[in-house]
């Protein structure tokens, strides 16, 4: 492995794309699941955050995978937010 140049441009873009995929996805999901019950749409979130979470930390410090791991936080962080406003509403 070398210690070339960050691609940031590349990397920021890929981060960006996934963040909005796993924002949407948790939003779709969360509000389908708040048909049911609230309590199901939070349980079922947070055993999908913590089932990902050791992957996630694992990939932290490969080269390439680094910036799935940055917009899958700012995704999930992103679909919380959205899912609380537009349930409060």
């Amino acid at each position: 492995m070398s210690d070339g140049p960050t691609p940031w441009g590349t990397g920021l873009t890929v981060s960006a794309f996934v963040a909005a995929l796993v924002a949407a996805a948790i939003v779709v999901l969360s509000l389908g699941m708040t048909r049911v019950h609230p309590l199901v749409s939070i349980g079922l979130n947070l055993v999908a955050v913590g089932g990902l979470a050791p992957t996630l930390w694992a990939w932290r410090k490969r080269p390439v995978r680094r910036w799935f791991v940055l917009g899958a936080g700012v995704g999930v962080a992103i679909g919380w937010t959205a899912t609380l406003a537009l349930m409060l509403r």
